[in-house]
């Protein structure tokens, strides 16, 4: 057999924390003579989480970008973030990809945490392969694991090698298409060797399972194995290779990424049945013909090297010297991990950095935008906050500038001013997320922030209607001030805002000043009785008087602050708290658990149906207090093995009253006075 493209290939390796793809990706770089020894993710030696965020953590915070070499064939091998806060570079590094190596640990419990990566590749065709790794640690059967991974997959799973046991232990495998053996050899290549007896009849039923599999997507093949005979190996490996490109199966295959077994045979797979990138640039809508085309999956603000926006390039050649989107690059690099080659050129299924290309953002098209191409994923909604600020105040506009790059490299990043509360809330996908983000601005922009749980935009209005008389009068060596006015404040219906009126006849307080009533009696709406910005609520102007000479603008505005300051304490004010409208998804087996989360937080139970396009999940529907929401996706996903998460918007505001609304009010007067 030979490779199935001459062109350059990307392979993203994904899959839950904890599975093995930093150590994966050490196997692979190792095995192609990228590197000459491996190093360990616990002692910070990997190509992958290079950065000081994922040495720090242990863990992958962000995609690595790695250039390979095997038998002649050029590949990019993108090892992404397993934890489902950093899923964002994940979908993004997908979106170039040819194919994608799901690997996943051999425990049929935690095979749901590999739902919400599988519904996106199948949601955008992306053709993958499963590598159950771990093998040597395995407490359950492959069979087994396999059915818990089936359950959460809509793609027929097809196992393609049988493994050779040892005792307990898995000693090497059988290839269920050549039907050649081979035994696992520590820190060596397999060896070759005759296919164990004791193994004969499982492998017949192995076999027969996965061609029953392919002949459901072949009529040929279907009509050969009616009549009992058997395919040629040319011909399996044909569908086997057509029907991965068309994301209708899902090979897999089993192995130690820690032993470096199995790699090879993943790497002989990746070769022979994953297809071209021209296959890849026609399911993104790239045409064949045209210029240079390309599409920036990852960008990075380097602390030596400025911006970098790692590119697919899907058509064509780029060079150094040439400008792609009216703009010159700095340079044009090739990666393994943290370290960069500068090259000349790239052509098209090639992965480069280009140095500064300042105005391009990941999700850009590079070259001329066509008809067909298919729209980037929408970043990930918001789903944990923190409120920041730089310790130093001479910082914070330094501050800005930083978090623009990190959203700008993380669109799951967003930054938002609160004119509620006043604070800077940076939002992500988790606290873990946002933790990041922070040690980045330490790390890399020198910035030392703090931050904290945002304050609640707590609302107050009245309940009652009171009639209020304002005088302000001052005399002084000139001119004195004089404004004099009654109002009738009065509480609106939930969602009407505030209203200003006047029933003024009679000239007794002059046109020109009524303007000013309702200046200073929104001014004073900024902060009730309570301590929080009033809603709701009408205020008319009934009567009231003036000097003709000691009257102002300032006189009037300062009479309608006195009325509202001596009368909203008479009016029966009482707190408002936002509720959200919120919808929790997770697999059906957890929906009790969400459930209670909901119940355990103030909050109303509406009702849960199945959600749509997911086989086997629900979405819970509820109602929700925004004070209750600051923790909500970390409790979640510690009780549904990581997967669940939620979409929220505001809905309403409601009255709180009792012991709740009394803590709430007392904070709030400790902290204004604190000010």
């Amino acid at each position: 057999m030979t490779s199935r493209s001459t062109l350059p290939r990307v392979a993203a390796l994904v899959g839950p924390y904890g599975s093995g793809k930093t150590t994966l990706l050490e196997s692979l770089l190792l095995t192609t003579g990228t590197i000459h020894r491996k190093g360990g993710v616990a002692d910070g030696s990997s190509v992958g989480d290079a950065s000081p965020e994922a040495r720090h953590r242990g863990m992958s915070t962000e995609v690595t970008v790695a250039a390979a070499s095997y038998l002649d064939d050029q590949w990019t091998f993108l090892d992404c973030p397993g934890s489902i806060e950093f899923q964002q570079d994940t979908y993004n590094a997908l979106m170039v990809a040819d194919t994608a190596v799901v690997v996943v640990e051999p425990e049929p419990a935690r095979a749901v945490m590999l739902a919400p990566i599988l519904k996106f590749l199948d949601q955008h065709a992306i053709p993958h392969v499963l590598f159950i790794n771990k093998v040597e640690s395995a407490q359950a059967r492959l069979r087994e694991t396999l059915e818990a991974l089936q359950a959460v997959s809509d793609r027929p799973l097809l196992l393609r090698e049988l493994p050779i046991r040892n005792g307990e232990a898995i000693s090497g495998f059988v290839d269920l298409v050549s039907e050649r053996a081979w035994q696992y050899r520590e820190g060596k290549r397999s060896e070759l060797i005759k296919l164990p007896e004791a193994t004969l009849s499982e492998e017949q039923t192995a076999r027969q399972e996965m061609l029953e599999h392919l002949a459901d997507l072949d009529d040929h093949l279907l009509e050969e194995l009616l009549s009992d005979v058997a395919p040629p190996t040319t011909e399996v490996y044909d569908n086997l290779s057509r029907d991965l490109e068309r994301d209708l199966i899902v090979p897999v295959f089993f192995g130690s990424a820690t032993l470096d077994h199995g790699i090879n045979r993943l790497l002989k797979c990746l070769r022979h049945d994953v297809p071209s990138p021209l296959v890849s640039a026609a399911r993104h809508g790239f045409a064949e013909e045209g210029g240079p085309a390309g599409r920036v999956f990852k960008t990075v603000h380097a602390a030596h090297t400025g911006k970098l926006s790692y590119a697919r390039i899907w058509r064509g050649e780029v060079g150094e010297g040439g400008t792609i989107n009216g703009i010159r690059p700095s340079g044009l690099f090739t990666a393994v991990g943290a370290s960069l080659q500068k090259v000349s050129k790239a052509g098209p299924g090639e992965v480069v950095a280009f140095g500064r290309l300042d105005t391009v953002n990941t999700g850009d098209v590079l070259g001329t935008v066509e008809t067909g191409i298919i729209p980037w994923p929408t970043p990930l909604p918001p789903l944990f906050s923190l409120s920041v600020h730089a310790e130093k105040k001479q910082d914070e506009v330094k501050l800005t500038g930083a978090l623009a790059k990190l959203t700008e490299e993380d669109p799951s990043l967003s930054v938002e001013q609160s004119q509620d509360v006043g604070e800077l809330v940076l939002w992500g996908q988790g606290e873990i997320h946002l933790q990041v983000a922070l040690e980045k601005l330490r790390n890399r922009f020198n910035l030392a922030v703090a931050g904290h749980r945002p304050q609640v935009p707590y609302k107050e209005t009245i309940r009652k209607t009171v009639s209020e008389h304002g005088r302000h009068k001052r005399q002084s060596g000139g001119h004195g001030q004089f404004g004099d006015i009654y109002v009738d404040i009065a509480p609106q219906p939930r969602g009407s805002g505030f209203q200003f009126a006047d029933t003024i006849v009679g000239g007794v307080v002059p046109k020109q000043y009524i303007p000013s009533v309702a200046e200073g009696v929104e001014d004073y709406l900024k902060r009730g009785p309570l301590g929080f910005p009033v809603v709701d609520i009408k205020v008319t102007l009934t009567s009231g008087s003036y000097h003709t000479v000691d009257s102002s603008d300032m006189a009037f505005k300062t009479a309608a602050r006195i009325a509202m300051t001596e009368g909203m304490p008479k009016c029966d004010p009482v707190l408002l708290e936002p509720i959200l409208a919120v919808e929790i998804a997770v697999p059906a087996e957890f929906t009790s658990k969400a459930q209670r989360i909901i119940s355990g937080r103030r909050g109303q139970i509406l009702g849960y149906e199945a959600k749509d396009g997911w086989k086997g999940w629900d979405v819970v529907s509820a109602f929700l207090p925004q004070a209750e929401m600051s923790d909500l996706i970390v409790e979640l996903r510690s009780l549904t093995m990581g997967v669940g998460t939620f979409s929220w918007r505001f809905d309403h505001l409601q009255e709180m009253t009792g012991r709740g609304a009394d803590k709430v009010v007392e904070e709030r007067r400790a902290a204004l006075a604190a000010q």
